[in-house]
C-alpha cells in the first residue's frame, strides 16, 4: 500500500498513516492514544496502551527477539514503533561518527538495515520505523547527531530506500528532539509518514536552571508549531517526567487529554525506563519509570 493510497483510505489523518490512524481509533474518547517503551513489562496488561515502542541497534542485535516482540504486541492488539539506532550497544571503536558516515555512504550498512526491515515486513502488527532520531542534538549522546543536514538527509533517505525494498508496508517516522532549526534536517515528504518529537520534564532541573517549572504544553507547543509545516501527523515519540507528586499529577493529566489547538498531535509514547545518558548540569540519570518518577 502506498502513501497516496493510505491518504485516500484515511482522509481524516493529515498524512494518512495506517499505524497512527489505527492507534487513534483504539483510544478512549477524549484522550490521546498512548504508547510505551516498556522493557520490564509494567504495562503488559494495560488495555489503554495501543502502541508498543522498541529500541534496537543495527549491529550485534539478537534478531529472534523481534519475532517475540511482534507476538507480544499482536496478542495485545498494539501497533509497533521500532527505533533503529545505527550503532552497536556494545562498547566498540565502531561507535564513531566518521566510521558511521563513511560506512553508510559506502553501503556497508545496507545489509544491516535490510535484514532488520525484512523481519519487520513480516510482522503481524502495523509497524513504523524511526531511524537515527534526535539528529539535531549536539550533546554528544548519539554518533549520528550533529552532522551537517545534507549528510544526515542523504543517510536517512538511503536507509528508508533500503528498508522499503524489504518492507513496503512499513511507515517511517522522522524524529528530531525538537531543538531550534530542526527543520533543516527534514528529508522530504516522500520519506516521512509521521513526525516524532521528544518531551521530557525534570522538575528539579527546571526550578534550578530555568527558574520555574514547565508544563507538558509549554515544552511541546513550540516544537509542534514548527513541525506543522510538514503536513504530517505529529507524535510525542519519547515522553518522560520526574518531580514531586503535584508535578507528576499535572503532567499525567495533560499528556492523555486532547490538547486544544493541536489537532495534528495523534499520540504520546512514554519512555518507561531510567535515562541512559546524563542529564545536563549534573542532574544524573532521571528515573522516568511510572511509580519511580515521584520525588520525595
Amino acid at each position: 500500500m502506498t502513501l497516496n493510497s493510505r491518504k485516500r483510505l484515511f482522509p481524516a489523518v493529515l498524512a494518512g498513516s495506517l499505524l497512527w490512524t489505527a492507534a487513534g481509533l483504539a483510544a478512549p474518547p477524549g484522550t490521546l492514544p498512548f504508547g510505551v517503551y516498556d522493557p520490564y513489562g509494567a504495562f503488559s496488561d494495560d488495555p489503554d496502551v495501543s502502541i508498543e515502542h522498541l529500541f534496537l541497534p543495527w549491529q550485534d542485535v539478537y534478531l529472534p527477539s523481534l519475532a517475540e516482540a511482534d507476538a507480544y504486541a499482536s496478542e495485545r492488539g498494539r501497533s509497533v514503533l521500532v527505533t533503529i539506532e545505527p550503532w552497536t550497544w556494545t562498547r566498540d571503536e565502531r561507535n564513531r561518527p566518521e566510521v558511521l558516515i563513511a560506512g553508510i555512504q559506502a553501503g556497508d550498512f545496507d545489509g544491516n538495515m535490510a535484514t532488520i526491515c525484512g523481519i519487520l515486513g513480516g510482522f503481524q502488527s502495523a509497524v513504523t520505523v524511526r531511524w537515527a532520531h534526535e539528529m539535531e542534538d549536539r550533546s554528544g549522546q548519539f554518533i549520528w547527531a550533529g552532522w551537517t543536514p545534507e549528510t544526515y538527509i542523504a543517510a536517512y533517505r538511503r536507509m528508508v530506500d533500503v528498508c522499503r525494498a524489504e518492507a513496503p508496508e512499513v511507515d517511517f517516522m522522522w524524529s528530531p528532539l525538537g531543538l531550534d532549526r530542526f527543520e533543516e534536517y527534514y528529508p522530504g515528504d516522500d520519506y516521512v509518514d509521521v513526525v516524532g518529537l521528544s518531551v521530557f520534564g525534570l522538575q528539579p532541573w527546571e526550578q534550578r536552571v530555568l527558574g520555574g517549572e514547565r508544563s507538558f504544553r509549554e515544552i511541546l507547543e513550540p516544537r509542534y508549531e514548527r513541525a506543522l509545516q510538514f503536513g504530517r501527523p505529529i507524535v510525542v515519540a519519547e515522553l518522560g517526567y520526574v518531580g514531586d507528586q503535584a508535578y507528576v499529577d499535572r503532567w499525567t493529566d495533560d499528556v492523555r487529554q486532547d490538547i486544544e489547538g493541536m489537532p495534528a498531535l495523534v499520540a504520546v509514547i512514554y519512555f518507561n525506563q531510567t535515562e541512559v545518558y546524563p542529564w545536563p548540569d549534573g542532574f544524573g540519570l532521571p528515573d522516568w519509570r511510572i511509580g519511580f518518577n515521584v520525588l520525595d
